[in-house]
């Protein structure tokens, strides 16, 4: 008994010495997790037949081994350039902005001299790297806009390492998705499948080439559907499209452009986006559904440009708050804030204060989900819209038009003279910026190559031009035609966003 009572003493105070011993050296210290304040910054990460199988919840005794072998032949390497001018901008010896450089290329700039320390003083070559999907067997790869904008050269590399050079066959800007050409034939695919029968909380794995490690395969869950994160609205404007479906799979700069495919190895959506504070995957990523991806690719194949059915109307997310503020008994929907005159909602029947909940029987409780939905129509189509007004549930049909208001294709225009002669891009001010600049219209340059304006300025993307010899700029198409009846010294005036009190003058010589 006694030597049972002196064990039981000794394991006492053996414990209350390990206790003592962790505590002064910190081993029993708490984990503390430190929550990043305010949103975190979200960077972009740089057809067959629809798929007959369905996804599978729980991950196979094989794991992702099948959806690998499927998509890992159909991914591809791309490899984006353009020359870089050499003028000094802000004291860069190479003469660009970083800063004003498509996010494609912003990660791989410069230019190093052959002793790895000084720059050289010749215009470099930006490079960015990025991944593309094959879509059909004859060389056609779906890919995100990002990655080949503003490229002047595309090489891409497949996955048994032959080599290409792509064309641009067209892009679309609002859902940031782009198609390109290969000369090849009997290429390996992906069939699509249906990204709306994908459930949350179902497996994906994601393929791509992060950090130019080809073929790199990573897999995770889907943490969301219908995600909006305000990105694609940078380029695409008002009409971009936002509803990505949001995962865990590790996705970093250069996945870009490649695969998210289910259990099975079919395709249902294309990595775009990263949420990150510090610009590499940090917990979720973000890829454009396959149902949209299809429809885009399949426009920019047949037509050149993206057929986009609008419905015509202005609209804002239901939330409590706001339906408290309206009087209205539900606190989700899609509030119809203004009808369009002659759109295809007048017509419809729709009314400022109606309150959309479906659109061909899908739900669309977010703007996210009825912008999606209206995504994949083109001018023409007609759709069934469920909504409300004063509480009772109505149906109408409304035939969707384009942006001219009627319901033919949209075909692409040709490019100005005088866009070829200023050697720039150029876009209307989106709305929303120009009332935080309280301008009224004026066009942006969206980038510069070579041509007038960069041989005989400093401009920089990003500045937006509203007069032109004291005549006030509207849009481009009045851009267009101010400057095409100009000639000798033409006058231009105009500001950049981020310094909207400072006005800039300048002239060139056409």
């Amino acid at each position: 008994m006694k030597k049972l009572l002196f064990i039981v003493l000794a394991a006492v105070v053996g414990g209350l010495a390990a206790l003592g011993g962790a505590q002064l050296f910190g081993w029993n210290q708490q984990v503390k997790y430190v929550e990043v304040a305010g949103q975190p910054a979200v960077e972009y990460a740089n057809f067959a037949d629809p798929a007959t199988t369905t996804n599978v919840n729980p991950a196979p005794t094989t794991g992702f081994a099948t959806a690998a072998d499927k998509a890992l032949p159909a991914v591809v390497h791309i490899k984006a350039s353009k020359q870089a001018s050499g003028r000094s901008v802000g004291g860069n010896p190479f003469g660009i902005d970083p800063d004003q450089m498509p996010d494609a290329f912003r990660d791989l700039f410069g230019n190093p001299s052959p002793d790895g320390r000084t720059p050289q003083r010749q215009a470099p070559l930006q490079q960015g790297s990025g991944s593309g999907v094959i879509i059909s067997p004859d060389g056609y790869i779906a890919t995100n806009n990002h990655v080949v904008d503003g490229a002047e050269n595309l090489e891409v590399v497949l996955n048994d390492m032959q080599t290409y050079e792509a064309e641009i066959i067209g892009v679309d800007p609002t859902t940031d998705i782009a198609l390109i050409k290969i000369d090849a034939t009997n290429l390996p695919t992906v069939k699509f499948a249906d990204s709306d029968k994908l459930r949350i909380g179902e497996w994906v794995v994601a393929v791509g080439n992060p950090f130019s490690l080809t073929s790199t395969v990573t897999a995770g869950i889907v943490s969301a559907k219908g995600r909006s994160i305000d990105i694609v609205r940078r380029t695409g404007g008002e009409l971009a499209i936002e509803s990505f479906i949001q995962t865990d799979a590790v996705v970093n700069p250069g996945n870009s452009g490649g695969a998210l495919v289910d259990i099975n190895g079919d395709l249902v959506g294309i990595n775009t986006a990263i949420s990150s504070p510090t610009g590499v995957f940090a917990g979720y990523s973000f890829a454009v559904p396959s149902a949209i991806v299809s429809k885009v690719v399949k426009d920019l194949r047949e037509f050149g440009v993206v057929q986009r059915g609008l419905l015509g109307a202005r609209i804002i997310e239901l939330n409590t708050a706001f339906a408290e503020e309206k009087g209205i008994d539900r606190d989700n929907g899609v509030f119809v804030n203004e009808v369009t005159e002659n759109s295809a909602a007048e017509e419809a029947g729709l009314k400022a204060g109606d309150v959309i909940t479906a659109v061909d029987g899908v739900p669309t409780l977010r703007n996210s989900e009825l912008l999606e939905q209206l995504g994949r129509r083109r001018p023409g189509d007609n759709v069934v819209i469920t909504y409300e007004r004063g509480g009772d549930e109505r149906q109408a049909t409304a035939r969707l038009k384009n942006s001219e208001g009627n319901t033919e294709a949209i075909l692409p225009k040709p490019v100005p003279e005088v866009v070829s002669e200023l050697g720039a891009e150029f876009v209307d001010v989106d709305e929303t910026v120009a009332e935080e600049l309280e301008i009224s219209g004026g066009v942006q340059i969206a980038d510069i190559k070579s041509g007038l304006l960069y041989e005989q300025t400093k401009l920089r993307p990003g500045f937006i031009i509203t007069h032109v010899d004291d005549r006030r700029v509207k849009d481009v198409e009045d851009f267009n035609k101010i400057m095409s009846r100009a000639s000798g010294a033409v006058g231009i005036e105009g500001v950049y966003p981020d310094n909207p009190d400072k006005v800039i003058g300048l002239a060139i010589k056409k």
